[in-house]
Parts: C-alpha cells; structure tokens; sequence
C-alpha cells in the first residue's frame, strides 16, 4: 500500500576520480614547451611536487587564477596516482579554450572566489523578473502544464537520438532512514509478512517535499503573492482536497527530453562545494564550454553540487550550494523546460529579504517549470565522465496522485 503525504504550499563534478587525490589536496600547473600537464600535491608535501621536471615553471592553481578551483582530471596529459588521464574531447575542448594552463581561463575568475563584492538581487529586481520573464499566456489561458510543453514530440526524438550505448542510471538518491539536519521525517519500513499467504509488503508513507527526498515539484505546489502559474489564484486551486488545477496527473505521460548534466565539482576541481556556495551564469557558461554542450530550449539542467558526496564525507546539513538569484534570466533566455538538482537550487540568502525560496518560485509559478529536488547526479557523473557525454535521454514518470503537488521518483538517464 502507498500513502504520499503532500502539501500545497512550499516547505520554508566531477566528484574527483576515486584513483584521485582527497579534497585537502592542491593542484599544481606547469607548462613545458607545447605540453602542459596537470599535477597534485599535498599541503602535507607542499615542497614536493610529484613529476615535475627538474626546472620547469611551476605556478599553484591559486596563483594561476585566484581560485584553487580547477579541473582535476581529463585534461590534457593530466597525472593520477597509478597512470595517466585519456585525453578525452572535452580535455581538448578545455584545453583549446585555454581553461588551464599558467594564468589562463575562459571565463571570471570572480565566479569562482565568490566575491564579496558582487550585488546580491533585490526584491524588487526578483519581482521585475517574475512579470517581465513570465510564460504566462504563453500557451494559453487553460494551459496547465506551462514549460512541459517544451518538449515537444520533436524534442523527444532528439533526446532519444542522444542514446548510443544504452546505459541506464537512476537519478534519485535511496531514502533516508536516520533522522538528521537534512532528514527531519526519515523513513520508516512498515512491513508485512504474511506466512500463511507466503507473501510479504510494506507501507510506503513519507512527506516528500523538502530537503531529503528525491521528488518532482508539481505546477500547482508553490504560490508567489497568491499566485500560481498562469497567473491562477492559489484560493481557487488549492484546498485540503487537493490541486484541482495542475496536479500530479497532468504530468500522467511522464516527462521526457534532453538531459543535460552539469557538474560543478568537476568543473572546479572538487569532490563538492561546501555549503553556501553561490554559482553564477558564467559557472554555467563555462561548464558549457569545457563540456562541449549548450543548453536549449526544452533542455532539462541538472545541477550537481556534490551533496551527497558532502554528506558522505563530512556529515549531513541543511545549508547546500546551489544556484544565486541572478542566473533567472538564463533560464528564461535559453527556454530551459525542467530544472533538477541534488540540492534545493537555490544557495542561502539569494535575495536578501525574500522569505520564500526565488529559483523555485520563478521556475515554478512565472516559468511553469517542473522541479527536481534532492536527485542523485554522483553515478551519472561518473558515467558521463567516462563515456565523455554529458547529454542523454531524460524520463522522469511521477505517480498518478489526483490533486497532488508533485511526486517521489526515480528519474533515469540513458546514455
């Protein structure tokens, strides 16, 4: 028997590879002649530099571009403990692109040191975007499925265009069963064995909104100043019954388009980001170009901040990295039609003031954007990494739940 708790109202990169060095480790650059290779070292052994040729110029990740943040593995000639990197072609996009070397990199550093001095959005900037970037009317008055529409049958066919080995991998991270920061409401077995029947079940219950569930935010879950998508007025829609309007049925025949992985702890040369972290558009623009893709209309973006690897780590939190404020005019510019993260999408105090989340209100109430919240991107950056893709077939098939605000899942990409 399944029982889903829901609500109506919002609740308030490569992972290096495992042959790797750890996250406490430095990256040294060096060049020499045409080749330039890619290095570590220990703070611990920070006067040595394994298989650096005697006199050649050497210069730390941090002195190089003001970051330590670079790409560990995959680049051109790149060292690992027991052998060296395939160059693969997102190794040479990068390196054609001058994203490592001494000194060089495609885009401001200023995205990667996490500047103090950048201005955070303002309420009133948020709430210009949110009318101004809106979909509202855009497949009209009726419409309840807002950017799902994105994905067109044409779409579709692209995507599944993009399978070539036909490798499946689930997106959705297994349930939480201790009780922790990130994990208020763990869930709990509820078994039946039935000796008599020779059979056994169990109860599935569990509140999937939140921070620790992998779920599917549906159109009519969150509100913005009594709103929801299509400008609908919540009181209209939403009532102890349910979602009258835009429940979990509307996305009945499953969501299915291009996926497109972005991993951002690859990009920066980290197991993960700590928590807080702010990413920017050109975060984005520059995994664009080291991966050698480019997001489009009716694309999925899946972020990966490394979450789950942190919570392996380091210990369980609330406070995740995640996506600033500024980078909503990307989303509506590039037409982006589903929005996933192994995070909650937005970092902390995006827009200083806001008391609701601004990535899940402008994507879900003025775009019509199906969320994913709390996937598992880890073992599809892994194999991304290895086939050198990072593209592919996306299905995403939520629960038929009349009246519901969305959907545990288990999203898959096949490659």
């Amino acid at each position: 028997m399944l029982i889903l708790r829901s609500a109506a109202v919002a609740n308030a990169a490569m992972r290096p590879a495992r042959t790797t060095n750890t996250t406490a480790e430095r990256m040294t650059v060096f060049a020499q002649a045409s080749d330039f290779r890619l290095d570590t070292h220990t703070p611990a052994t920070a006067n040595h530099i394994p298989d650096v040729p005697p006199g050649a110029p050497v210069a730390s990740a941090d002195s190089a571009i003001g970051s330590p943040y670079l790409p560990l593995t995959g680049v051109g000639g790149g060292r690992r403990r027991g052998g060296e990197y395939p160059m693969t072609k997102a190794s040479m996009r990068l390196a054609a692109a001058g994203l490592v070397g001494v000194g060089l990199f495609a885009c401001s550093a200023d995205s990667f040191t996490q500047p103090e001095t950048r201005e955070p959005v303002t309420i009133a900037q948020f709430d210009q975007w949110m009318e101004e970037l809106s979909n509202w009317g855009r497949w009209g008055e009726d419409d309840q499925i807002g950017a799902a529409n994105l994905m067109t049958d044409e779409k579709r066919r692209e995507a599944a265009a993009l399978v070539r080995s036909g490798e499946t991998v689930s997106l959705a991270h297994d349930f939480l069963t201790e009780e922790a920061p990130d994990a208020a409401e763990p869930y709990v077995l509820q078994m039946q064995v039935n000796p008599e029947g020779q059979n056994s079940g169990d109860r599935v219950e569990v509140y999937f909104h939140g921070v620790t569930y992998s779920h599917l935010d549906g159109l009519c879950h969150v509100f913005y100043k009594d709103k929801l998508y299509n400008g609908l007025d919540y009181q209209d829609v939403v009532t102890a019954d349910g979602c009258s309007l835009m429940d979990t049925t509307q996305m009945k025949d499953g969501l299915v388009t291009r996926g497109v992985l972005v991993d951002m702890p690859r990009l920066k040369g980290v197991p993960y980001l700590e928590p807080g972290t702010k990413l920017y558009q050109e975060d984005i623009e520059a995994w664009e170009e080291y991966a050698g893709v480019r997001l489009g209309p009716g694309d999925a973006l899946l972020l990966r901040t490394g979450r789950w690897a942190y919570r392996e780590a380091v210990g369980p939190t609330r406070e995740m990295a995640g996506w600033d404020a500024s980078v909503i005019p990307f989303l509506a510019e590039r037409d982006i039609a589903l929005l996933g993260a192994d995070s909650v999408h937005e970092a902390p105090n995006s827009v200083p003031g806001l008391r609701v989340n601004p990535i899940h209100r402008f994507a879900i109430v003025a775009r019509g954007m199906n969320l994913l919240d709390n996937i598992d991107l880890d073992a599809a950056a892994e194999t991304a990494a290895r086939l050198d893709r990072w593209e592919f077939l996306l299905v995403v098939a939520p629960l038929r739940v009349p009246g519901g605000t969305g959907s545990p899942v288990n999203p898959i990409a096949i490659f």
